[in-house]
C-alpha cells in the first residue's frame, strides 16, 4: 500500500512514544499513532500524516467488525477503523478496505 506524499503535520508539539497514551498501530516499517482522528508517524525529527493514498479492498474478509467484535477501534476522520491482522480495516460500500 502506498501512503500520501510526505505531508508534515505542522504545529504538533506532542511527542508520541510507547507511553504517550495514544493507540499505536504497526504500519509497514514504522508505527503510526492515532491522535485527533488521524494518524501520525515520526519522520526526520518531525511528525507526518500517514494516510492511504489509494483505495485498497481487503478481499475475502468474512469477519464483520462492529462495536463488540473485540478488535481495537480507532476514530479515523469520519469513520471507525478496526485494527485486525496487523493493519486497519474500514467499512466501504459493502466490503472492508485496508488502511
Amino acid at each position: 500500500m502506498t501512503t500520501a506524499a510526505h505531508q508534515q503535520h505542522s504545529g504538533h508539539g506532542h511527542v508520541h512514544g510507547p507511553d504517550c497514551g495514544h493507540p499505536q498501530i504497526p504500519h509497514n516499517d514504522h508505527v503510526d499513532y492515532a491522535h485527533d482522528g488521524h494518524l501520525h508517524r515520526a519522520h526526520d525529527g518531525h511528525w507526518d500524516e500517514c494516510e492511504p493514498a489509494e483505495h485498497i479492498e481487503h478481499p475475502d474478509h468474512a469477519h464483520q467488525h462492529g462495536p463488540a467484535c473485540g478488535h481495537q477501534q480507532l476514530q479515523h476522520g469520519d469513520h471507525v477503523d478496526y485494527v485486525h491482522l496487523g493493519h486497519r480495516h474500514a467499512a466501504h460500500e459493502g466490503h472492508w478496505d485496508d488502511h
